[in-house]
């Protein structure tokens, strides 16, 4: 059985995270709190936002910039889309 938390993402009891996907303290909290389909969403958000900010994440500085936009993300006032982002037009 899943093991279930109170997503602070979605607002609703969900199946959370499957792993601690940070070895840090936001980390732990993500596994605590964050539900795998708020997780999944993260996912593909943080690819725009490497895309558009060309985040190096083998760097010290991208790897705190990722961080500072998951905390956001799942913990504060959301992170921010790229103010150069544009969707892709659907098809």
């Amino acid at each position: 059985m899943a093991r279930m938390v109170n997503c602070v993402k979605l607002g609703k009891e969900l199946p959370g995270v499957v792993y601690k996907p940070f070895a840090n303290e936001l980390g732990q909290r993500i596994y605590d709190g964050v539900s795998q389909e708020a997780w999944k969403m993260w996912l593909e958000f943080s690819k725009m936002i490497v895309n558009e900010y060309r985040i190096d994440l083998a760097s010290p500085d991208g790897f705190k910039k990722m961080m500072d936009q998951a905390e956001k993300y799942f913990f504060g006032e959301g992170a921010q889309v790229p103010p150069d982002f544009v969707a892709p037009q659907a098809k």
